[in-house]
């Protein structure tokens, strides 16, 4: 479920920011993105930062703590994290600030071959050794067959959240951010879970395979692997509307069916 946005920065994460990076001058609120009850962009004394920050009390606090382990690994497709600080009831990361849009899914995107090259590019980092879970542990839910689930196992490093709102386009090329969801498993599953994303903003599901299809790891996709992918994602996508209101859920659940059934008619 998407958290609650808090426009006036408490006084507790101003403070530790201004310890952390110097005396604030200007702040300004990011209103993109789900996962987050703070996210600024701040100016201090000696730089410009993006500030993403939950209470430590928050179910989901503990991807602020993935986001900080897995940061040193990413860079080039990320930008740089400066500083992580919990303390005084708040969870912050203060990030590089990137002058970017937020990328653009639909279709014959000029963004997509930026996407793509970036993707390429995470294939080529080692799955840094911290805790990260599996990608067969997180559908283990939306199988009927858990032998569906040896089609995900694999050693790649995953970002796995492709809403447009995670990928930051510069002049440079595509920037990945919110890796809170950041996990393991076969190669093929990054560009498999973009494609829904395609299908959403626009794409048929053949021409988002096509787009996909450009991911180094695509050609390894087994068939039988993007089968059970595709109805385990009908699954979560279904769970996930259900429980949303959002309009954003919709979508998904939509583009979701679109490719199970276009896997499952050829």
């Amino acid at each position: 479920m998407p958290t609650p946005r808090i426009t006036e920065l408490p006084d507790e994460a101003r403070s530790l920011i201004e310890k952390a990076s110097g005396r604030i001058t200007d702040v300004g609120t990011v209103h993109g993105g789900l996962n987050s009850s703070i996210a600024v962009i701040v100016q201090t004394s000696t730089r410009t930062l993006f500030v993403k920050g939950l209470p430590l009390d928050h179910p989901r606090v503990w991807t602020q703590q993935r986001e900080a382990d897995i940061a040193p690994h990413v860079r080039g497709i990320a930008p740089d994290l400066h500083w992580f600080v919990e303390a005084d009831g708040w969870s912050l990361l203060g990030f590089q600030h990137v002058e970017g849009r937020h990328a653009d899914f639909t279709l014959n995107s000029p963004d997509l071959p930026a996407i793509s090259g970036a993707m390429a590019q995470l294939v080529e980092i080692p799955v840094p050794r911290i805790e990260l879970k599996t990608m067969a542990h997180r559908l283990r839910s939306y199988v009927d067959d858990p032998a569906d689930l040896m089609w995900f196992q694999g050693d790649s490093l995953l970002h796995t959240e492709w809403n447009p709102q995670n990928l930051l386009i510069t002049d440079a090329g595509a920037l990945f951010v919110d890796w809170g969801w950041a996990s393991t498993g076969a190669a093929w599953i990054d560009p498999a879970l973009w494609l829904l994303w395609l299908i959403a903003h626009g794409h048929t599901p053949e021409q988002a395979e096509g787009v996909a299809s450009a991911h180094p790891a695509w050609k390894l996709a087994p068939p039988a692997g993007l089968d059970a992918l595709a109805r385990a994602q009908q699954r979560l996508w279904d769970s996930i509307a259900d429980q949303s209101p959002d309009e954003w859920a919709q979508p998904m659940q939509a583009a979701a069916l679109t490719w199970n059934m276009h896997r499952h008619q050829r």
